[in-house]
């Protein structure tokens, strides 16, 4: 059976839900391939580990249609407190010093999938292949060929452009031969909920160790979400802990600002790499989220870099849309990559710099990096920037980054 779509997106997690439902009312038809069942747990985007929204994020799934289900379930991040553990300098963000309501939010990936995947195949637009199985592609000139295993039946699909958002490992992404530049971090990123012993108050911790970055992020009931990061080595060992041993071990690395945590809940463990494709468009295909890129989760950068992928994409499609033009076509993929290119490499240095730079045990870089945090704090126009980059509100923004209808 052959079917004829304008986009066939293989991948159906928070990156490409998210594309999908961004293309709502713009007359394109869509199909989404996905693997794994999306009401089942093993779904790897929809888990229960604490994923920060940044402030232009919230606008763009509120353009899309699928913040009001998840509101409920996101906290705001009202106040960031960065510090050094161990060591003098710290700084703090604030989202009255930017006339918004909250910086950023938090939320679960669970509660995010639900929301972008709410309603996705009532969609008249969507057609959604789940579970399945990508088989074999093929593209020309004209036209991507997508062969698809669905409910034990092969089909095959045709489109105009097919749109890779399927992780880091990107099937699409490696039968086209695209290279990538990749680096081991030799870090490892142990994930948990806890609940604190004083109330979230809608503060985030980023706390630097010598071993990697600790996040304690703010959830709704209560709880904190951690993302701890952990040599290699030592990963096995922090994951095998008794409740009550793994309680004391964050405890005597965070500190007490949260008073004493009472309890932990599952915990997960994720190695951490950076990860750069050196071509985010080829002939008739686009790469976007982990497919294009995979960061360290220093600041919580993951799923807004990939949503703006989504909501550039989404842009430079419908702008091609409304005069005709064949949304496939080089130039028009062209749009599409060099304009994300500024923010993927600006994100990416980022990270990997503060990795860096927090984890060198010299002497004077640590005099330097906690200076350079006094003066952060101190220095209004400095945390301006800053700020505005965790938000997701700097550079050049596609409509929906701006609460801008497409269209």
């Amino acid at each position: 059976m052959n079917r004829e779509f304008d986009l066939i997106v293989v991948g159906g997690g928070m990156v490409g839900a998210s594309l999908a439902r961004a293309l709502t009312d713009t007359g394109l038809t869509i199909a989404v391939i996905e693997a794994a069942s999306l009401q089942q747990a093993e779904q790897p985007s929809y888990d229960d580990r604490a994923i920060a929204l940044a402030y232009g994020t919230r606008l763009i799934l509120e353009g899309i249609g699928a913040w009001p289900a998840l509101a409920v379930a996101a906290e705001p991040i009202r106040h960031i407190h960065v510090s050094d553990r161990g060591h003098f300098g710290f700084a703090r963000l604030d989202h009255k010093d930017h006339g918004v309501e909250a910086l950023g939010y938090v939320a679960t990936g669970r509660a995010l999938g639900q929301a972008l995947f709410q309603g996705l195949d009532q969609l008249s637009h969507v057609t959604l292949f789940c579970p399945a199985r990508l088989v074999d592609f093929s593209v020309d000139e004209q036209r991507a060929e997508v062969q698809v295993e669905c409910d034990g039946e092969m089909l095959t699909l045709n489109a105009k452009l097919l749109v890779a958002a399927d992780g880091a490992r990107s099937m699409v992404r490696e039968r086209l031969g695209i290279d990538v530049r990749e680096w081991a971090y030799g870090q490892t990123a142990v994930i948990s909920n806890l609940i604190p012993g004083v109330e979230p108050e809608g503060v985030a911790y980023e706390r630097f160790t010598d071993a990697g970055p600790m996040a304690m992020l703010p959830l709704t009931e209560g709880r904190y979400g951690l993302v701890w990061t952990v040599h290699d080595e030592d990963a096995e060992h922090v994951t095998a802990l008794t409740d009550r041993q793994f309680l004391a071990r964050v405890q005597e690395r965070f500190g007490y600002r949260l008073g004493r945590f009472q309890r932990a809940g599952v915990r997960s463990a994720y190695p951490l790499k950076l990860l750069q494709a050196k071509e985010h468009v080829r002939s008739r295909v686009a790469l976007i989220g982990n497919a294009a890129h995979a960061v360290h989760p220093i600041t919580g950068q993951g799923f807004n870099l990939g949503i703006r992928d989504v909501a550039v994409l989404a842009d430079v499609l419908v702008d091609a849309q409304q005069v005709a033009a064949d949304i496939g076509a080089p130039g028009v993929l062209e749009n599409y990559a060099k304009w994300r290119k500024r923010d993927q490499q600006a994100v990416a240095m980022m990270t990997d710099g503060l990795v860096r730079l927090f984890t060198n045990p010299l002497l004077p870089i640590r005099v330097a990096r906690n200076l350079g945090m006094v003066a952060l704090d101190m220095t209004p126009g400095v945390k301006q920037f800053v700020t505005r980059q965790f938000m997701g509100m700097h550079g050049r923004l596609p409509k929906l980054s701006r609460g801008v209808e497409l269209g």
